[in-house]
């Protein structure tokens, strides 16, 4: 993919230069009986990328819901630069598992959706969808349905889709997990360049430690039921990063304090 640099429209503010980044505090969610989260601190710095692995159950996807406003907690806090989350930001993007398009709109349209909310006139929202379809490799697939994309290439327009306010932190909740080996390798060394380009903070829930360890700065290990850290693992390999980068040694220890701390055997991936 080409990825050229995407140039902030004007109209989108950067985040402050003395920013403080993300930072969730000693959440607790519950669900009725079930506590999902208890306790839970994870900070995020401006610019990082910082993965979050651990069992089904853990709380990654919670902890995803309560970042990007969509659910409360019953107890802690989430800050963006200093100001509390409540309720859903142009601040935070989120790309979920499937990439929830809207089937009746063009790429295009599906893409300047978050710009029309916005107030966005027609003029600035077509030179912007044109950035982030060249950001993401889309150019020439502006007058599609999703139908007619593959599962790689609807991806690809969410991910655009969530860059359109410029955000300052993105959250993936396993965005790639069902696409085949190689278009998910594919599609983490394009994140990993677009990321590198926008200089967004990265919050990546994932169940692979090769992706995780491939993308991140700092993988977090979650406790089973009910969420906390259970390990914060540096993950050392310099950027940029290929797939050549996990045969490093750098990251195959790190894999082995991942895998220790997930209670699985430390074998090959």
């Amino acid at each position: 993919m080409n990825v050229q640099r995407l140039a902030l429209s004007r109209d989108v503010a950067p985040a402050p230069s003395d920013s403080s980044g993300l930072v969730a505090h000693d959440l607790r969610v519950s669900f009725g009986p079930t506590v999902a989260l208890d306790g839970l601190s994870i900070d995020v710095a401006p610019g990082e990328v910082v993965a979050l692995i651990g069992a089904n159950g853990s709380g990654k996807s919670t902890f995803l819901r309560v970042v990007a406003g969509l659910l409360r907690p019953d107890r802690g806090s989430v800050t963006l630069d200093g100001a509390a989350i409540t309720e859903p930001s142009p601040r935070i993007g989120l790309v979920f598992q499937e990439p929830r398009l809207l089937p009746w709109r063009s790429v295009a349209a599906n893409v300047a959706w978050p710009l029309e909310l916005a107030g966005w006139s027609p003029e600035r929202r077509h030179t912007r969808v044109a950035e982030l379809l060249a950001l993401v490799g889309l150019e020439g697939s502006e007058g599609r349905r999703p139908s007619q994309l593959s599962g790689g290439m609807r991806q690809r327009a969410a991910l655009a889709r969530s860059f359109a306010l410029s955000p300052a932190v993105l959250l993936l909740d396993e965005p790639f997990s069902a696409l085949d080996a190689l278009t998910r390798e594919r599609l983490n060394l394009e994140l990993l360049a677009i990321q590198a380009r926008t200089g967004t903070s990265v919050v990546l829930v994932t169940h692979s430690i090769p992706e995780a360890i491939l993308l991140a700065d700092r993988v977090v290990v979650l406790t089973p039921r009910p969420g906390r850290v259970a390990a914060v693992v540096p993950i050392d390999a310099p950027r940029p990063r290929t797939v050549a980068t996990l045969d490093s040694a750098i990251v195959s220890e790190a894999a082995a304090t991942i895998r220790r701390h997930l209670d699985v055997p430390d074998v090959a991936a």
